[in-house]
């Protein structure tokens, strides 16, 4: 393909979060997250006009002149054909797990009083288990699962529990939480999942547990944009916590009205 000096997207991965809010900006599909990172897929495929640029919290994504390959409308539209084939294939499956769950009876819905608070009735037992559903997975909860409707929801990282002690005590009570992890699951199938739980289900608020790790960089940026391609206006914070069981951030949050992230006691301002 003839190379040609022109205006083209420039996206710097030590900025990028991967939060995933520029991917629905970009009009012609040119940008995906690959890695927990936005990429630019191919040259042809972006115009250079620039309109992902508004949607990127962390400033990451840039306009420049250099030589690239032409701008390809009909590549373009072959390519939003395709991704639109792939969310159609997604959400059919999306509603198959939402119907028959895993297939194995663990799988089964059920809703259930938190464990009674008997601290100091066992010796050395000092936390009781705040868990009120069944299942617990992302995966496995279906929209009209009837513990979300309403619900505060906390949407945790598979290994938050294990190294945060106090979730139980301190995040977890009167919170309906799913558990999940964007490294090893299909994030387009958690998107297409949480777009149609927050249509659904009137979930009042939206807190996110993240690790410290890298792998877990999505998580949040997953969360965010189901709630704005939802329509909906849900508050919603981030919590990240460190291997060694430890808060290390103020909790960011989300103007549901505006959709600005800032700090979370500023959230509803």
């Amino acid at each position: 393909m003839t190379k040609e000096l022109r205006d083209i997207v420039e996206i710097d991965e030590e900025l990028c979060d991967g939060c995933g809010l520029c991917v629905p900006g970009c009009a012609e599909g040119a940008i995906e997250i690959r890695d927990n990172k936005a990429r630019l897929v191919a040259d042809k495929f972006c115009d250079g006009l620039g309109a992902c640029l508004g949607h990127c919290p962390r400033g990451a994504i840039k306009v420049i002149k250099r030589q690239a390959d032409a701008f390809d409308q009909e590549a373009v539209e072959q390519r939003l054909e395709e991704i639109d084939l792939a969310n159609q294939t997604a959400a059919g499956q999306t509603e198959k797990l939402s119907r028959l769950g895993c297939g194995c009876p663990g799988s089964a819905m059920s809703t259930f009083a938190p464990a009674k608070d008997e601290t100091g009735v066992k010796e050395n037992f000092q936390v009781q288990s705040a868990l009120t559903h069944w299942p617990v997975q992302i995966r496995l909860i279906p929209p009209h699962a009837p513990f979300l409707r309403g619900a505060d929801l906390l949407v945790a990282a598979d290994c938050a529990p294990a190294a945060y002690p106090a979730l139980h005590h301190e995040l977890l009570p009167g919170k309906v939480i799913m558990l999940g992890c964007p490294k090893f699951d299909d994030t387009q199938e958690y998107l297409l999942r949480f777009i149609e739980i927050f249509k659904q289900a009137g979930v009042s608020s939206v807190t996110v547990l993240s690790m410290e790790v890298p792998c877990c960089a999505g998580l949040a940026g997953i969360v965010r944009q189901a709630i704005l391609l939802s329509g909906q206006k849900i508050p919603f914070q981030e919590i990240i916590v460190s291997r060694q069981g430890e808060i290390l951030t103020e909790p960011r949050g989300m103007n549901p009205l505006s959709g600005v992230f800032q700090p979370a006691n500023e959230q509803l301002l």
